[in-house]
């Protein structure tokens, strides 16, 4: 009787694929670091650079390389998302209030990292990518931003262009899904199915580029620590710390605009300390939606609300992500020896806000809106991976307030909707037969938000 033959160990690849990203990364960060600092104390920083600048050379060519096909596919597919029928008015009121959050994160960002001055004083080694763009002016900008050829957009690197075409096809094939013309709404059916899986396809190749990426964050680590020495880790602890502390501001707003609306903070944190655990350490706005969920039945938000809310906000809703690209932006800025000025900083935020819309809540997320924001205004590519080095650890944190910035929009939408809210006890579906009882009631008094 013969044996089974036993089972093939996974190949190295195998393995080293089964290994968690940020533990991957982790390693890359510390080893990079190590490697830097040796090479720099042996003084072998010639030969060691000949090898450890074209890896981290392709890491920053293929983070270039995802900039427009994300932009295209995943603004397309997430403002298509979105139907004429659903963007009524509890559709507005969510939207208006992820979106003007939002714009208000980046700006807390880019506000607390200009008084901080991350990485000031800190040049990228051999003064590589060193020049930026020159940026328009503000009138130029605006006008640019409709582009009168979009292959010629491309070719430029527009991003502000390139978002507005997303935009509007995106806008677009809305319509036709939910035309009534049945010809248009089977072509856009066709079109969105296509959509959705071109974002698919690109999703699949970032996944790829970020199994590089501890590759490619090693080399660029050890080669910035081989040419400063320790001087490149002091502004990390800098940047980490803005990131951070704009963070815990953000969550005050939310606090202030909770008591605006009458909204117990009490009842709210003891329901949404779950998704923001989760959301910590899964670093996925999308993975921590079920938890989500759980903790907006708990505050006594109907599913009329949560229900459209908290996925829109799982794609449209990053708050933490936009603080981080503010932040990160200004240390990026700071290392390449530009300032910016007026004209720079709007961009950063509307780019911000724009890519927001589109951009998955996934691990590894924020990198590719910060890619996003510095070539909208001319900034060099290099010193992005030094953030790219630290960014599991900024990961966690911005997605925990991407996900409080989405429970808290939700209450306080379902705080101005009548019969959107349950009071403590009460079931779901219970709202219609006490709203059909509260003019026999001899109990008044209660309101919506107060729950």
């Amino acid at each position: 009787m013969s044996t089974p033959a036993p089972a093939a160990s996974p190949s190295l690849l195998r393995r080293y694929l089964n290994i968690p990203l940020i533990w991957k990364m982790a390693v890359a960060l510390v080893a990079g670091a190590v490697a830097g600092l040796v090479i720099n104390a042996a003084g072998v920083q010639e030969r060691a650079l000949a090898v450890l600048d074209p890896l981290g050379e392709i890491f920053l060519n293929l983070l270039q390389m995802l900039i427009f096909p994300l932009i295209i596919t995943t603004l397309v597919a997430g403002v298509s998302s979105i139907s004429p029928q659903r963007l009524g008015r509890i559709g507005v009121k969510v939207f208006v209030f992820y979106l003007v959050t939002s714009a208000f994160a980046i700006t807390v960002g880019l506000a607390l990292a200009l008084a901080v001055s991350p990485g000031a004083g800190l040049s990228m080694p051999g003064g590589q990518g060193q020049e930026g763009a020159e940026v328009p002016s503000v009138t130029d900008t605006l006008v640019q931003i409709v582009p009168a050829n979009p292959f010629q957009a491309l070719v430029e690197g527009n991003v502000l262009a390139i978002m507005f075409l997303a935009l509007v096809f995106g806008l677009a094939l809305t319509f036709m899904m939910n035309s009534d013309d049945e010809r248009a709404q089977e072509w856009g059916l066709f079109l969105r199915k296509g959509t959705d899986a071109a974002a698919d396809l690109v999703f699949r190749v970032v996944r790829g580029v970020l199994e590089y990426a501890p590759v490619g964050v090693f080399a660029l680590i050890a080669a910035v620590l081989a040419q400063t020495g320790a001087e490149a880790i002091g502004p990390l602890v800098q940047l980490t710390g803005v990131v951070y502390g704009s963070i815990v501001l953000m969550v005050g707003v939310y606090a202030l605009i909770l008591l605006l609306f009458r909204a117990p903070l009490g009842r709210f944190f003891a329901a949404a300390k779950d998704p923001m655990v989760t959301a910590f350490v899964t670093r996925s706005s999308g993975g921590t939606l079920p938890v989500s969920t759980a903790a907006a039945r708990r505050m006594g938000v109907r599913e009329g609300v949560y229900g459209f809310s908290l996925p829109l906000g799982a794609t449209v809703n990053m708050d933490g992500t936009a603080i981080y690209v503010g932040a990160a932006t200004v240390f990026v800025a700071n290392i390449a020896g530009q300032s910016l000025g007026v004209v720079e900083l709007a961009t950063v935020v509307l780019v911000g806000v724009l890519a927001s819309v589109g951009t998955a809540g996934v691990p590894g997320a924020g990198l590719v809106m910060l890619t996003m924001a510095t070539t909208s205004v001319g900034l060099p590519m290099a010193p992005v991976a030094l953030v790219a080095g630290i960014d599991a650890l900024l990961d966690m944190a911005r997605t925990m307030c991407n996900v409080t910035g989405d429970l808290a929009g939700t209450r306080v939408v379902a705080a101005t909707e009548k019969g959107m809210l349950r009071e403590p006890g009460q079931e779901e579906g219970q709202g219609q037969d006490l709203q059909r009882r509260g003019s026999s009631s001899s109990s008044p008094g209660v309101e919506p938000g107060q729950g």
